[in-house]
């Protein structure tokens, strides 16, 4: 078995390039110019840059959510780069995303229990719907979840709250990867606090891979092992978060790493931020 779960090589993308109606053909744009990475099992990989880097077109496509236009990719040492849609379905439930936005990803016309549970019954994490219910139920009460949420709708929740049904629907499936995209992005530093400490619990207790995209180097110094920066669509520096944050090697990473708000962040950063919150 390889270290690795899942490894993309030299991926290219290029958006554009259509006709328009009056103004002749579209411009092609690259927005990823041949980037490969890779993520070993239980890792937590970051990739950051700033908006326009290319950074959520690299998460899509390891999921399979957009077509590379060139290069491959190999989950868990599978060549998933050009298979069927009914080929990928089976690995659906292992490859699991969560988006910035939890409102645009979950059904409003749906309860939060059905949100939950109806994954589970249609990829056979569950054998009946009373399981699947206690499943929820249970994974609710770990994220402090009240119980009455269950049975409301997504509009009725909070940011905050809506993050963490999103982080438990995902759970809840048994995946291997998780791809988390920008899922901290406008919370609060309280909030943003809780919904990172529940997906650092899952990776470690479940044993579960994940690239973590942003564009906070706060965030990623405190909870991914290694990183990669993102410019342009290339990659200008990778390697571990503690070498790479000590001793920046590219330009770009240094502007960025000087531009972030908590440079130095203490081990126990999230742990005491949450604390602070639960008690006020």
């Amino acid at each position: 078995m390889s270290r690795d779960l899942l490894v993309a090589r030299d991926i290219r993308v290029a958006f554009g390039g259509g006709r328009r109606l009056f103004a002749g053909p579209a411009p092609r744009v690259d927005a990823l110019k041949g980037v490969s990475i890779r993520i070993a099992r239980r890792e937590t990989v970051g990739v950051v840059g700033e908006s326009g880097s290319g950074k959520t077109t690299l998460g899509r496509v390891l999921l399979r959510l957009v077509e590379p236009d060139a290069g491959s990719v190999e989950f868990d040492g599978q060549d998933i780069t050009r298979l069927s849609q009914a080929a990928m379905r089976p690995l659906r439930r292992r490859m699991q995303p969560i988006f910035q936005d939890p409102l645009a990803c979950l059904n409003p016309r749906r309860t939060i229990l059905s949100i939950a549970t109806e994954p589970m019954l249609f990829h056979r994490v569950a054998a009946s719907r009373a399981e699947a219910d206690a499943k929820a139920r249970a994974i609710f009460d770990r994220f402090s979840l009240p119980a009455a949420c269950l049975g409301r709708y997504p509009h009725e929740l909070s940011g905050g709250q809506r993050q963490r049904v999103g982080i438990a629907r995902a759970a809840l499936l048994q995946p291997d990867f998780l791809l988390a995209d920008e899922i901290v992005s406008g919370l609060d530093v309280s909030t943003q606090a809780q919904a990172l400490n529940l997906i650092a619990g899952l990776t470690r207790d479940l044993g579960l891979s994940m690239a973590f995209i942003s564009h906070d180097l706060s965030v990623i110094r405190a909870i991914c092992d290694r990183v990669y920066v993102l410019r342009l669509g290339e990659i200008v520096e990778e390697g571990p978060c503690d070498a790479v944050f000590a001793a920046p090697a590219h330009d770009y990473t240094r502007a960025l790493i000087d531009s972030i708000p908590l440079p130095t962040v203490t081990p126990d950063w999230l742990r005491r931020t949450s604390a602070a919150e639960a008690t006020a």
